[in-house]
């Protein structure tokens, strides 16, 4: 732990103090916090914030109710049960990159199955290009991201689901409770706290999004998250010093929801 990461931690934010360019590799000048002031004063910056903040909306939305009415579905007794959830599963395991390239075939701006499906159906006439459009792009790569992060929300959920005593459900049926009062007054109540560990970890993936991004557009300005702004700023700039910076405020970001996360398991705990 403390020589892979707590050692490049301190050596980082050592870095976001200096001036720290591959260009000018002699000029490592103290410069205190002028690289995180640079950062927060720049448009490019703030246009990707509101990218990342955008797919951190649509992710958590999208990851939340699809992981919830699969568990949902998953919490059924039959005898397919562990058939359907090993393919639930399997965009979970799939490495991100991967996901993003089959999504790229889906959403080709020619003639992808996307594409060819609306003109099949004539909701279209001419095909849309769904990866130049910025808010496009953003919405396919929320898609993408919450294909991905929902079955681990779902497998929480459905521990949640499968905790719940069965003898509610009956005493509230002999009171008269429907199944709308049940899930409204017993299910959604008692698994809400699981769907909270399943919401912040999206949260916090939604951030991290790296690889769906490049498999889609590349490292075109378009569609880039802060993620994809601190690769550029230190990778392709070689400003390791406003790099490091980023990279600070990227880790505060998830810090805090890191903290809910950690709030969440509690809760679940006392539960």
């Amino acid at each position: 732990m403390v020589a892979l990461v707590y050692y490049p931690i301190a050596v980082t934010f050592s870095y976001s103090l200096r001036e720290m360019k591959l260009t000018r590799p002699n000029d490592t000048d103290f410069v205190g916090f002028e690289n995180y002031v640079s950062v927060l004063k720049s448009q490019d910056f703030w246009y990707s914030l509101q990218n990342t903040l955008f797919l951190l909306a649509a992710v958590v939305i999208l990851t939340t109710l699809c992981g919830f009415f699969v568990a949902m579905i998953l919490s059924k007794e039959h005898r397919l049960a562990g058939l359907f959830l090993a393919v639930a599963i399997l965009p979970w395991a799939m490495p991100p990159i991967v996901n993003g390239i089959i999504w790229r075939f889906i959403f080709f701006p020619g003639y992808g199955f996307i594409n060819k499906l609306l003109l099949m159906l004539g909701l279209i006439d001419t095909p849309v290009d769904w990866l130049s459009n910025r808010w496009l792009l953003l919405s396919v790569v929320a898609v993408v991201t919450a294909w991905r992060s929902a079955p681990f929300c779902a497998i929480v959920c459905l521990a949640g689901l499968k905790s719940i005593p069965k003898e509610l459900y009956e005493a509230a049926r002999i009171d008269g409770s429907g199944s709308f009062s049940s899930f409204r007054y017993i299910t959604l109540p008692l698994v809400f706290p699981f769907i909270g560990i399943g919401t912040t970890s999206a949260s916090i993936t939604a951030i991290n999004i790296f690889d769906e991004i490049v498999a889609l557009s590349g490292f075109s300005d378009v569609g880039k998250n802060v993620l994809i702004q601190n690769y550029l700023t230190t990778f392709s700039f070689l400003d390791f010093g406003k790099g490091s910076a980023l990279t600070y405020i990227i880790m505060g970001l998830t810090a805090v929801l890191g903290v809910f996360y950690l709030r969440s398991l509690n809760r679940e705990v006392e539960f």
